[in-house]
């Protein structure tokens, strides 16, 4: 008797340790992984909105540009609130992203570049058991978005149709974050995941050129809002605390 007694007290132990790891409520997670980040770009035509301080309102027709995909690695911090939500927060290496010319200015190629900078803060709700082994879960968020680093590349580009020195300054933004996913545990600390998120995202992109023109250098004023909509996939390993 006392020898099942025993066996039955190790077995509750050995379940009380393994539901302690378990994604529930108290636990924390942090996972690193590779971001793939892509674009589903689009841009309103070049428009100049002052020449030597006069205000303008000219518009460069059929031309637009496009971002390039770009991946790099993250790493995110979870804290499970309940045993099926939790909260998440997602910083990433910056992307470099290259701007190509659409339209007319498909022929410069890429024409310019820039780092994107995205914080978000994610809540999730998870499926399952918080023991299960599989664990999807829909998540809904909001996203810091600013761009470093911001320039023109393309020297014929400058010269040919901006005529001048040029520097770029986008616009910050919240914006929000749409996330779905799944975990998988392969014990009672590690797990791998995946997920896909979507942020409904643009920018204005302000360019001031010191242009040359027949009566002297003038400062000319241009900008262009993109759209950028990013699908953005992770694919991760996690360990739990």
């Amino acid at each position: 008797m006392k020898l099942k007694q025993a066996v039955v007290g190790t077995a509750m132990l050995a379940g009380m340790t393994t539901a302690a790891y378990a994604q529930s409520a108290g636990s924390f997670t942090v996972t690193t992984g590779w971001f793939h980040l892509a674009p589903q770009s689009s841009s309103k035509p070049l428009k100049v909105t002052s020449i030597g301080g006069s205000p303008t309102n000219i518009t460069e027709p059929n031309t637009g540009a496009t971002l390039s995909s770009a991946d790099t690695i993250g790493l995110a911090l979870g804290y499970f609130i309940t045993d099926h939500i939790a909260t998440e927060f997602v910083v990433g290496y910056p992307p470099s992203f290259d701007l190509n010319g659409s339209g007319s200015l498909e022929q410069f190629g890429k024409i310019g570049q820039a780092k994107q900078w995205s914080p978000t803060l994610l809540f999730k709700y998870y499926f399952n058991a918080p023991t299960a082994t599989f664990r999807p879960y829909l998540g809904i968020g909001v996203s810091r978005i600013w761009f470093t680093d911001e320039k023109i590349t393309n020297g014929a580009f400058q010269a040919n149709v901006l005529h001048g020195p040029t520097s770029v300054t986008t616009d910050s933004s919240w914006e929000p974050v749409f996330n779905l996913g799944f975990t998988y545990a392969f014990n009672e600390h590690w797990f791998a995941g995946a997920s896909v998120s979507y942020l409904p995202l643009s920018t204005t992109a302000k360019l001031n050129t010191q242009a040359k023109t027949p009566v002297g250098t003038l400062n000319v004023q241009s900008e262009t809002k993109i759209k950028l909509n990013p699908i953005v996939t992770y694919v991760n390993i996690g360990y739990r605390f």
